[in-house]
């Protein structure tokens, strides 16, 4: 029987099925950090339990992180704790664990890629909604809760009924200026943010294809903000030549049978979806949100659509635009900015700060903007500095940060003020979520470069060479 991507990695991985119920799933990786493992660890502790596979689970410690003075003490008391426990725990129970200083350290879903624990077919899970990241190599990879991360340390499975399937094609090819994550907020756009609950998403077509693994990575990550379980993109040469080589890749003859069962992982001709979405991407352009959730985003020219336009009721939108300070038909460009953030497990990589350094080369950031630029691990930030792009940072008058998850939540101490303005390059513009009161604004890189060098919201096209 003809089967699709997401069908082949997961019956692969199906342990057992439950008549009527949830199908118990092997999982390959499991990625934990500081937030929601301690109680999993509790959990486990009063029952007298072991990890049963410590060497698939690997610890870093990401959301409570500072990202300056990483040599001092952490000073927030519950930050310090939970990254103590991290340790504490994964010392214990025999599991690699990257804290602050450690070489590896870094966003959890940035650095799994980057030593090659993400793998096409694998089946990998954290205690973090945007695992759905690591679908751009082929594999399912979803968020759990803290009882499930107990599940998976004391028996590497999972129990999980199984999502339906949709297939989103994007064709023909991007636009000037137009990135990634501008194809992302554009998909949620019109499916709005639960637009794909009880779904897995598979993405295809010419647009992803010539997309690199650090696009892939983008969109997949941000398939959990239109409802998905989860996203991912058939392997291909790009995947296998980023795989290739790193430190927990496969190696000799265990490379040749990996490749041999990686070259089977695309859909087949004739198999059928669920639901399937087709969108021409030459009619994107650069996007950016003006509401309170991510599917509250449009093209960077067009006003702010009126209540009756867009899903969710008139009093809810009405709310949300209450708490932005925007109203119906305002143009988004030429808004004040007062923060503009560049980082997060969606737009912390290398590719990232390149497109972020294409725009302010040669200009000099706006004096009422506060900028962070947060790289998504340390090898991201020695790539930032091997390439020059430090030096054009400074010269611009930006400075780079250590690396961790920074001002895509407000865990740690990079938090935006109340009623400030924040250009962000992260995934969720929810109430509060970069700070009590805070403003945030989704955007690409590139829209955010825009707004660091012109205090305002501007279309990066405007500013391309």
């Amino acid at each position: 029987m003809s089967k699709t991507l997401f069908d082949k990695v997961w019956d692969a991985h199906v342990v057992r099925k439950i008549e009527g119920g949830p199908d118990v799933l092997f999982i390959d990786r499991h990625l934990i950090h500081e937030v929601t493992s301690p109680v999993a660890f509790l959990g486990l502790k009063s029952r007298g339990i072991k990890v049963l596979y410590p060497e698939r689970t690997f610890a870093t410690a990401d959301h409570n992180t500072p990202t300056i003075n990483q040599h001092l003490p952490v000073s927030d008391p519950l930050s310090a704790n939970q990254l103590k426990a991290l340790e504490t725990n994964s010392n214990e129970y025999g599991i690699s664990h990257w804290g602050l200083g450690h070489q590896k350290n870094g966003i959890v879903h940035v650095v799994g890629p980057e030593y090659g624990i993400t793998q096409p077919g694998s089946t990998i899970v954290c205690g973090d909604s945007h695992t759905s990241t690591h679908g751009a190599f082929g594999a399912i990879a979803f968020g759990i809760g803290t009882s499930e991360v107990e599940m998976v340390l004391s028996t590497q499975c999972i129990m999980q009924p199984k999502p339906k399937k949709m297939r989103i094609n994007v064709t023909g090819s991007l636009g000037r200026g137009v990135t990634p994550k501008d194809v992302a907020l554009f998909i949620i756009s019109k499916l709005t943010t639960s637009g794909a609950t009880g779904y897995f998403v598979e993405y295809a077509g010419e647009v992803f294809e010539k997309m690199s693994m650090e696009g892939r990575m983008t969109v997949c990550n941000l398939s959990i903000e239109m409802g998905a379980r989860g996203g991912m993109i058939a392997p291909d040469e790009t995947t296998i030549n980023y795989v290739k080589g790193r430190e927990f890749s496969p190696k000799g003859e265990a490379w040749d049978r990996a490749m041999e069962y990686w070259k089977t992982l695309k859909t087949d001709e004739d198999a059928v979806f669920d639901k399937e979405l087709t969108f021409d991407g030459s009619s994107i352009e650069p996007m950016i949100t003006y509401g309170t959730n991510p599917g509250m985003g449009m093209g960077i020219s067009n006003p702010i659509p009126d209540a009756e336009q867009v899903e969710g009721g008139v009093a809810t939108y009405e709310k949300s635009l209450k708490y932005m300070g925007f109203s119906e038909g305002q143009t988004m460009v030429g808004k004040k900015v007062d923060y503009v953030f560049v980082g997060s497990c969606t737009n912390g990589r290398i590719e990232d700060f390149r497109a972020f350094a294409s725009i302010v080369k040669g200009k000099k950031k706006a004096e009422n903007v506060t900028a962070w630029l947060v790289p998504g691990s340390h090898i991201v930030e020695a790539q930032i500095k091997e390439e020059g792009l430090l030096d054009i940072f400074n010269e611009a008058g930006f400075t780079l940060r250590q690396p961790g998850c920074s001002a895509c939540l407000a865990m740690n101490d990079d938090k935006i003020p109340a009623g400030k303005y924040a250009v962000s390059t992260s995934n969720r513009n929810f109430e509060g979520r970069q700070g009590p009161g805070a403003r945030t604004m989704l955007a690409s890189p590139l829209v955010a470069a825009a707004a660091a060098v012109t205090g305002v919201v501007t279309d990066p096209r405007t500013l391309i060479q």
